[in-house]
C-alpha cells in the first residue's frame, strides 16, 4: 500500500485497536508528550470524542477519499454523530475562508486548550482503558499513558476498548476446545447482519450489550426492570415489550440472568422466549447455572425447532465493561460459528466444548476455584492481623511472588480500603460453589475445599453481605 503523507490539520480515519475506522483530524501534541519510539504515527484527535491519540500511519486513511467506504462499512448512533461532527467543521471552516477573504487579520481571543484524554495503543500489551470518571495516580503503570478529561463526558463520547484478541491454541489432536475464528485479532470486527437480542441487563449484561453496540450490532434488549433499557436505547438498542417479543423478532437472542430459577423464568415463564421461538431461531444461554437446567432448555428449545447454544462467561463487570470475558461454550456448533463477532464484541477469547452441558460443568468447576481462592486470601489477610502482621506488607509479598495477579492485588486492595462495590456478586459465587459441590456428589468426587469455602461465603450471607462482592467474604472472619 502506498504511503500516505499526511500534515497537521488533515482529516483522516483512524484505525484503534478493535475499533472500526473512526474520522478525526492530525492535530500538534501537547508539547510534554512523547512520541513513541519506533513507530511512523501522527496525533490524532476524534471527532465526537474527547480521545487523542497516536495513531500508526498504516492505520490512517484520508478522511474524503475513503469517506463512503467507510460510512457503507461502519454503523451505529456514535458513529454517525462523529461524521455528522466532521461535516459541520467542514461547514465552519469553509464559512471562515469566505469571511476572511474581504477582511485582514485579525487578532482573535485564543481558545482555551481542553483537557485531553489520551489513547496509548500498546504493541506487546493492550489492555483496556479505565472509566474515564476515574483519576490515575501516580502509582498506576498507566499515569503516564493516560491523560484523563477532568470535563464532563459528552454524551455522544467513543469509549476505545484497546485490546488484543488471544486465540488459543490447542494441540492437533485435540477436538474437544476450539478457539473462537476471529477477525479481532487484526484489529477489526465486522458485525454480523444477524439482528441480535439480549435479556438481562445486570452487572454482565450491561457491559456485553455496551460492547455489542460499540461494535456495531443491532441489539433489541429487555430487563426485568425496564428501566435499565433506557440507557441503552439511548446508545440506539430498540426495546423489547416481552422475552417473546425479543426472540421473534431477533435472529440470536441472549441470555444472562443470576441463577436456575431465574433462567427457566425466562424461558417458560408468561411471555417467555419458548413463546417466540421458530424453526431456525438461536437462544444463547450466557448465566451460569448447573448441566441439568442447561439440558431441559436445550431440549425445549430445539423441541420448537429452534438451536441453542449455551455460552456462560468467566469474569467480573469490569472485565465485561472492557470487553475482555473469557466465553465457554457448548452445544450447536453452527450457532457458535453464528455468534462469532458478537463473542470477539464481548470477549478476548471463547472456547468450544462440545455438547450441551460441558460449558456449564466448566464454568462451575472455574468458579469453584475462584471461590476458594477468594475465601483463603480473606482468611491469610485476617490471620495476618491476628498475629500482628501488616496486612498490606502481606499484599506486598504475596504480589512478588507465584501466586501475583491482578485479581489478588485488586481484591486485597479493596479489602484493605472497605470497599465492597460489587463486581461479581457474592451471593452468585456461593450459588457457584453450592452447584460445583452438587455436581460434585452426582460424580462421587470429593469437594473439601469447595465445601469448607461455601460456608464462609454462606456465613458473609447471614452477615448480609450477599449483594457486596465477593472480596466481602473477608467479613465473615471478623465477626
Amino acid at each position: 500500500m502506498a504511503t500516505v503523507h499526511l500534515r497537521i490539520g488533515d482529516l483522516v480515519w483512524g484505525k484503534l485497536g478493535r475499533y472500526p475506522p473512526w474520522p478525526g483530524k492530525v492535530v500538534s501534541p501537547p508539547k510534554d508528550l512523547k512520541k513513541p519510539r519506533g513507530k511512523k504515527c501522527h496525533f490524532v484527535k476524534f471527532f465526537g470524542t474527547e480521545d487523542h491519540a497516536w495513531i500508526k500511519v498504516e492505520q490512517l486513511k484520508p478522511y474524503h477519499a475513503h469517506k463512503e467506504e467507510m460510512i457503507k462499512i461502519n454503523k451505529g448512533k456514535r458513529f454517525q454523530q462523529a461524521v455528522d461532527a466532521v461535516e459541520d467543521f467542514l461547514k465552519k471552516a469553509k464559512g471562515k475562508e469566505q469571511n476572511s477573504e474581504g477582511k485582514g487579520d485579525s487578532k482573535g481571543k485564543k481558545t482555551p486548550n481542553k483537557p485531553l484524554k489520551i489513547l496509548e495503543e500498546d504493541d506487546e500489551d493492550l489492555s483496556a482503558l479505565k472509566d474515564p470518571s476515574e483519576k490515575p495516580v501516580k502509582d498506576d503503570p498507566h499515569f503516564h499513558h493516560f491523560l484523563l478529561s477532568q470535563s464532563e463526558k459528552p454524551a455522544s463520547s467513543m469509549e476505545p476498548i484497546s485490546k488484543r484478541l488471544k486465540i488459543i491454541e490447542e494441540d492437533t489432536g485435540s477436538t474437544s476446545i476450539q478457539a473462537a475464528d476471529s477477525t479481532a485479532i487484526n484489529g477489526s470486527i465486522t458485525p454480523t447482519d444477524k439482528r441480535i437480542g439480549f435479556l438481562g441487563l445486570g452487572l454482565m449484561g450491561s457491559g456485553i450489550v455496551s460492547n455489542l453496540l460499540k461494535m456495531g450490532h443491532v441489539v433489541t434488549v429487555w430487563n426485568r426492570t425496564a428501566e435499565k433499557c433506557d440507557l441503552f436505547i439511548q446508545e440506539g438498542a430498540r426495546l423489547g415489550r416481552t422475552p417473546a417479543e425479543v426472540a421473534s423478532t431477533c435472529d440470536i437472542t441472549f441470555s444472562c440472568v443470576s441463577d436456575p430459577k431465574a433462567a427457566r423464568d425466562l424461558v417458560l415463564g408468561p411471555s417467555g422466549v419458548l413463546q417466540g421461538i421458530r424453526p431456525g431461531k438461536c437462544y444463547v444461554e450466557m448465566s451460569t447455572v448447573d448441566p441439568e437446567t442447561i439440558t431441559e432448555l436445550s431440549q425445549v428449545i430445539t423441541l420448537r425447532g429452534g438451536r441453542f447454544l449455551e455460552a456462560p462467561v468467566a469474569g467480573s463487570q469490569q472485565l465485561s465493561n472492557d470487553g475482555m470475558l473469557v466465553i465457554v461454550a457448548a452445544g450447536d456448533r453452527t450457532v457458535y460459528e453464528d455468534c462469532s463477532s458478537c463473542f470477539q464484541a464481548m470477549g478476548k477469547t471463547s472456547f468450544f466444548l462440545g455438547e450441551a452441558g460441558n460449558a456449564a460443568r466448566m464454568m462451575l468447576i472455574l468458579n469453584m476455584v475462584q471461590g476458594s481462592f477468594m475465601a483463603t486470601i480473606a482468611e491469610g489477610l485476617t490471620l495476618a492481623q491476628a498475629t500482628g502482621q501488616s496486612q498490606q506488607t502481606f499484599l506486598d509479598i504475596l504480589c512478588q511472588g507465584q501466586m501475583a495477579s491482578t485479581f489478588v492485588d485488586q481484591k486485597c486492595q479493596n479489602i484493605l480500603q472497605g470497599n465492597f462495590k460489587p463486581d461479581y456478586y457474592l451471593k452468585h459465587i456461593q450459588k457457584d460453589l453450592r452447584l460445583a459441590i452438587s455436581m460434585g456428589d452426582m460424580a462421587n468426587h470429593p469437594t473439601p475445599m469447595a465445601a469448607a469455602a461455601n460456608e464462609v461465603y454462606k456465613r458473609a450471607k447471614a452477615l448480609d453481605q450477599s449483594d457486596n462482592d465477593i472480596s466481602a467474604v473477608y467479613r465473615a472472619y471478623i465477626h
